[in-house]
């Protein structure tokens, strides 16, 4: 069962944004999907709660009469939405389960500051040969200097940058009805559409 982390210890990265439409995408291929939260909050209930049933399901954890939070039975795939700060003993039992690392960033100094000591850390553990691990640039604005900039930092790390995600509403008023790019006519979402495949490729292999 593929697990698929979406991860950086900056808050405000876009990593709720980037995990629901993983998932919504997986989804979308049949797949039987779980989206969680690894904070016992379970915020990812709340986006799961809004969406309407008659789309392609997407399950969150079943949490059993002791407490303990597992995939619902016949999950072929899960993706989990990190808290900030991850860090700890929380981090490790991630990092102990996935397949997958999606590491979220925008254009900011402080992103590039959390996801530079972020990526060195899981360059560092003992898993880190096991896990694919791969960038994603969210809220790219075309033609701007930050833009510029975090084109010239991503390049001198030792992480492949996946896709570039450009600054839209259409993921703020998707999520807002518990919805994905996946789940309205194409030509809507035509343009990010297409950023996203070089991510749902490398999600396929």
């Amino acid at each position: 069962m593929p697990v698929i982390v979406i991860a950086n210890p900056k808050g405000g990265v876009g990593k709720s944004t980037l995990a629901t439409n993983v998932a919504g995408w997986l989804a979308r291929q049949g797949r039987a999907v779980m989206l969680g939260d690894v904070d016992r909050q379970q915020s990812a209930r709340q986006w799961l709660a809004l969406r309407p049933p008659a789309l392609p399901a997407i399950r969150g954890w079943d949490v059993a009469s002791d407490h303990i939070v597992r995939p619902p039975k016949g999950t072929t795939h899960v993706v989990l939405d990190t808290p900030a700060g991850l860090r700890g003993k929380r981090l490790e039992a991630v990092l102990k389960i996935a397949d997958r690392v999606l590491i979220p960033l925008q254009p900011s100094l402080f992103d590039i500051q959390a996801t530079h000591a972020f990526v060195a850390l899981l360059r560092e553990h003992r898993r880190a040969a096991d896990i694919a691990t791969g960038l994603v640039a969210m809220r790219v604005k075309e033609h701007t200097l930050s833009n510029e900039q975090l084109h010239q930092y991503l390049a001198t790390l030792p992480v492949p940058v996946i896709a570039w995600l450009r600054d839209t509403q259409n993921y703020v008023q998707l999520a807002a009805h518990g919805l994905t790019l996946w789940d309205v006519a194409p030509s809507r979402v035509e343009r990010d559409l297409e950023q996203w495949q070089p991510l749902t490729a490398w999600l396929s292999r």
